[in-house]
């Protein structure tokens, strides 16, 4: 006998046993005063009512439409010409960062025809879990014509598209009638991927139809000439997520490298490009990379900031950190939409990882694998930073090609420093005597050292409440090159350590080489609110 509480359900189901069940009342009333909320049944009659419930629950799966509303099946079939159950489904999954490319590119097709119009389907939550050929064969229901689910997606930094997330386009292409399915991929729902269904009178029809599409989606992608960089979601590789990032605004004047050395980068990154027909008409090859070497805080990103703010019709990818597990990718978009550039940020700093490589290697395998796989007239750049380039080198050198030019971006000479304090100075007017001096006194500092020295000056003269001059930047800099701001220094990229300061006492602090550039794209940036450089 099993025992069961009493409830709505129960109460409410009328089983084929209640006769049964009313007949042995009696012998059940007294064992029940002790539980007067629960009702004994025998195995049959358990049988019975779960049977009878799990037939409620199936008629109730069933009843999506209520039937005062046109069923999606059959306006499809309408549409179609023929009843749409008969006809094949052909499915195109796509990357979820391409969601917005195939956007457009079904709404250009669609667009072809003046009566094309879009289609929606109703039944709750219910119905993110079926497929185009479960809603046209009706095996978890009939499913009313609903609305379609619209979604906002990024375009740019500050632009975005009304796309449809959910929902059916009709429309007819090659004189056919055909019914294309939307779906952005939702994670939610098991949906990891976009995923795009096709229905036409003829299969060869529904085939072009994806051709056409996928064509398109390249010519026309939301992501030729950004500069964009691939983030986690935390839903694993299948759902990478795209961040466009604003297009940086450097000049030349901003960036202080030693001489000749931005000619020779602008023109390895640069000159290719100009004169990328020329190169492939005499069978030259166009793919090239390029590595910024040197000690954290010298001014590899702002260099990079710099080419990418001078090349507006080239696509930037920015992989930095974990993101660099995404080169492959990068790869295959670079590829999609040259000119391009991909950046590979910090390569040291993961170069053995194995825990990111998709294939268990270490990830700098991973980063020569994808700048190998590129066909020579690809016109891309690899452009990488590094501040330990022991690190690279002997892989590098194991695999010659990958890196064409590899240019040094040491710690700025006396000169450096001078055109540094200039341009960090930003509307003070310091004597050039001390400006000279601090230039002097900071011997073996970065360029990141520079901007927080002004910006220390400064703040001197506030806490004092007087406007900043020569006597608060000597300060500033007799406390930045303390024996007790040892660590500061070290943060700041450089590789003096307190013994070799005037002032006495201080520890010893080894990084190793390690460094800190900032986020990617703000190391030792002005401070004017715009854009800035070393």
């Amino acid at each position: 006998m099993t025992r069961v509480p009493t409830g709505d359900y129960v109460g409410a189901m009328n089983t084929p046993d209640d006769a049964h069940s009313s007949q042995s009342a009696p012998d059940t009333a007294t064992h029940d005063a002790a539980a007067p909320d629960a009702v004994t049944l025998d195995g049959a009659t358990l049988a019975s009512f779960l049977a009878s419930f799990r037939a409620l629950g199936d008629l109730a799966g069933r009843q999506v439409d209520d039937g005062s509303g046109e069923r999606f099946d059959e306006a499809l079939s309408a549409y179609l010409g023929r009843p749409a159950r008969e006809l094949a489904v052909v499915t195109e999954e796509v990357r979820n960062h391409r969601f917005a490319d195939w956007d457009v590119a079904l709404s250009l097709l669609a667009e072809r025809d003046p009566q094309a119009r879009d289609l929606g389907i109703g039944g709750g939550d219910m119905r993110y879990h079926q497929t185009l050929a479960d809603f046209v064969t009706g095996m978890d229901g009939r499913f009313p014509v609903g609305q379609v689910d619209y979604v906002s997606v990024a375009t740019g930094p500050d632009t975005h598209r009304r796309a449809i997330g959910f929902g059916m386009r009709l429309f007819r292409f090659q004189d056919q009638p055909v019914a294309v399915f939307q779906r952005r991929g939702n994670p939610r729902y098991g949906q990891e991927n976009t995923t795009i269904e096709v229905m036409a009178p003829a299969d060869d029809v529904a085939a072009a139809l994806l051709a056409e599409a996928r064509a398109l989606s390249v010519e026309h992608s939301v992501l030729k000439g950004k500069v964009i960089s691939f983030e986690s979601t935390g839903y694993g590789p299948e759902a990478e997520g795209v961040t466009f990032m604003p297009r940086p605004e450097v000049t030349a004047e901003q960036v202080i490298l030693p001489e000749n050395a931005m000619e020779r980068i602008t023109a390895h990154v640069i000159g290719i490009a100009q004169h990328a027909e020329t190169l492939r008409r005499h069978g030259q090859h166009l793919k090239r990379g390029l590595l910024l070497y040197g000690p954290p805080g010298t001014g590899k990103t702002h260099t990079v900031r710099h080419l990418i703010s001078i090349t507006p019709d080239h696509t930037v990818v920015v992989l930095a950190g974990e993101a660099l597990a995404y080169v492959s990718l990068a790869a295959n978009l670079a590829r999609a939409h040259q000119p391009a550039i991909v950046v590979l940020e910090d390569c040291d700093l993961v170069a053995e990882d194995r825990g990111m490589s998709p294939t268990g290697r270490p990830l700098l395998f991973e980063v020569l694998d994808a700048m190998d796989g590129l066909d020579a007239d690809a016109d891309v750049t690899f452009l990488l930073t590094t501040n330990r380039i022991e690190t690279l080198e002997r892989a590098l050198v194991q695999r010659p090609g990958r890196v064409d030019l590899a240019v040094e971006v040491p710690l700025p000479d006396l000169d450096g420093r001078r055109r540094l304090l200039d341009l960090y100075r930003g509307d003070v007017d310091y004597s050039p005597a001390a400006l000279e001096d601090a230039a002097t006194r900071s011997e073996g500092m970065t360029a990141s050292f520079m901007k927080e020295l002004m910006r220390r000056a400064v703040l001197v003269a506030a806490v004092e409440g007087a406007e900043p001059g020569d006597a608060h930047l000597g300060a500033a800099l007799d406390a930045l090159l303390s024996a007790s701001e040892e660590l500061t220094r070290a943060l700041l990229g450089t590789g003096r350590t307190g013994a070799e300061f005037d002032d006495v006492g201080g520890f010893d602090v080894d990084f190793d080489g390690y460094g800190f550039e900032g986020d990617g794209f703000d190391d030792a940036a002005p401070d004017d609110g715009s854009s800035g450089g070393h």
